[in-house]
């Protein structure tokens, strides 16, 4: 039986059907399913990127901000001058005291408004006086700085320099509520104050870190009142710690890189925990704004001088009475010292602890209490920290030996006198001058009869790169006193036959004593 046409090959009528009943059936599944995303290619998509996970400050923000506040200061004179680096006056000096029409004075007017200082019409109430009769008045300046609370009752703590001079004192909260604060105490020394709100409530505050676990590279959040705009919030790592920048015989420095402006001072610098692990009170700018270097009073040294400030207004540290300079590898040298750390005594002050305790210039402290003294800085923060009365075993080099002295120590006064010379240091020179070659020095005795007093230096010789100049007056070499060039020389050759390599000198001028360390083997 023979197969018919169709069974061999289906007709391109049947393939006709075939493709138009795919094709239905495709359009029934797009209507039942919806378009395949595989056929949208028509349009482009919305470039989409899938972020990393960053931290986030959101949350540390949101839970601290209400404990953070901006101060604000009126004082009852215009300050003298408005250009130091913790200035918050935007008053503009000068510029209040141009008529009162003037251009300039009304855009000045408009900018401290702007910035949260007083209104016009205030100020010009004050220019004109109570009369209205366009008798002047003095402005009361308004300063911004920031704070935050640190107890449910209502202490607050800004910085020293943001209400020094201050007469009333007004804490902005986070939701722009106004309310008046009272000054507890201040410390100059770490540029710290204390205020209190007496207010019938409870308010949000934060505690303070442990800053020992501190690690340079850690998250840090600064919240603050930059150029009295409000609370505003600033992220960065921590940079550094331990700087010492000058400001005062304790700085230890925290060096964060958040972006920190005039106006945050006194604000709180956080840990991604909310708790606080400084103070911000410094930055590092040529140019007045943000650079990126910012210094923070850390944690637990504001821990310390605000409970004092709390508990007394005051804070009571300890006080040896001397002036104190670095042991560097020259004077170590010289002195027998086998490493450069400690710090050397120029020169004790009459009637302060040391001085009664037999602790003398060129002495080098390098223990308290047994703890060892890396340097000056390390030694005013030991003594600091201990109370006044107590007595303490100071440690010193001297002689090529250490001895061990028990001090009883004082009470920092509030203001330490610098140390005045009664005697001419620099008399006429009497009949003979003396040279020591070696050293670059002509000397002659001086008219006191104590030290010799230098009359020139030798160019690049080794006592003009060390400082000395002609007027300056060595007192002593080795610790041991000299009357004339002979004594020195004396004293140089016997510290040459024992090895010493160079030889410490003491020396005296109108403002300051000094320990110079010069080498043996020049000349």
């Amino acid at each position: 039986m023979s197969k018919s046409p169709q069974a061999k090959a289906p007709s391109k009528k049947i393939k006709g059907f075939l493709t138009t009943t795919a094709i239905a059936g495709v359009a029934a599944a797009m209507l039942a399913t919806g378009v395949p995303a595989t056929i949208t290619g028509a349009f482009a998509e919305p470039v989409r990127v899938e972020a990393p996970q960053a931290p986030s400050f959101a949350d540390v923000v949101e839970a601290v901000s209400p404990a953070v506040v901006s101060v604000r200061v009126q004082a009852e004179v215009r300050p003298v001058s408005n250009d130091g680096p913790f200035s918050f006056d935007f008053n503009g000096r000068g510029f209040d005291d141009l008529p009162n029409d003037h251009p300039m004075k009304r855009f000045f007017d408009e900018f401290r408004r702007g910035f949260g200082g007083e209104p016009d019409r205030r100020a010009e109430r004050d220019r004109r006086g109570p009369d209205g009769q366009g008798r002047p008045g003095r402005v009361r300046p308004v300063s911004q700085g920031s704070g935050f609370f640190i107890s449910g009752d209502g202490y607050l703590v800004t910085n020293n320099h943001v209400i020094e001079n201050g007469a009333t004192f007004t804490v902005i909260m986070d939701d722009g509520s106004e309310l008046d604060a009272k000054l507890i105490g201040r410390d100059s020394r770490t540029d710290l104050a204390v205020l209190k709100v007496e207010e019938d409530r409870e308010f949000i505050y934060v505690d303070f870190a442990d800053d020992s676990k501190i690690r340079v590279g850690d998250w840090v959040v600064a919240v603050g009142n930059p150029f009295g705009l409000g609370g505003t919030v600033t992220a960065g790592i921590v940079s550094a710690r331990g700087r010492d920048i000058g400001a005062g015989p304790y700085d230890d420095f925290i060096q964060v890189d958040a972006a920190v402006n005039r106006g945050n001072s006194g604000g709180p610098t956080f840990n991604l925990s909310g708790e606080v692990i400084g103070i911000n009170t410094a930055i590092f700018s040529p140019s007045g704004g943000n650079v990126g270097i910012a210094f923070a009073i850390p944690a637990s040294t504001a821990r310390t001088v605000i409970n004092d400030l709390i508990d007394s207004g005051s804070v009571e540290r300890g006080w040896l009475g001397v002036q104190i300079q670095p042991v560097t590898a020259d004077i170590a040298e010289s002195l027998g010292l086998a490493e450069a750390q400690g710090a050397l005594i120029t020169a004790p002050q009459d009637d302060a602890p040391a001085a009664k305790a037999g602790i003398e210039a060129g002495d080098v402290v390098t223990a308290v209490d047994g703890n060892a003294v890396e340097d000056p800085r390390d030694l005013a923060k030991k003594i600091a920290a201990m109370d006044p009365g107590k007595t303490v075993e100071i440690t010193v080099w001297r002689n090529g030996k250490s001895e061990a002295v028990e001090v009883e120590l004082g009470s920092l006064p509030t203001e330490v006198a610098a140390l005045s010379t009664d005697e001419e240091t620099t008399p006429s020179a009497p009949q003979a001058e003396a040279t020591l070659d070696s050293f670059g020095l002509t000397v002659v005795p001086a008219e006191t009869g104590s030290g010799l007093l230098i009359t020139s230096v030798a160019p690049d010789s080794a006592a003009e790169e060390r400082g000395l100049q002609a007027g300056d007056v060595i007192v002593a070499v080795n610790n041991q006193d000299v009357a004339n060039a002979a004594d020195v020389v004396g004293i140089i050759d016997d510290a040459a036959s024992n090895g010493r390599k160079a030889a410490l000198f003491q020396v005296e001028n109108e403002d300051r004593s000094r320990f110079v360390a010069l080498p043996i083997d020049q000349g």
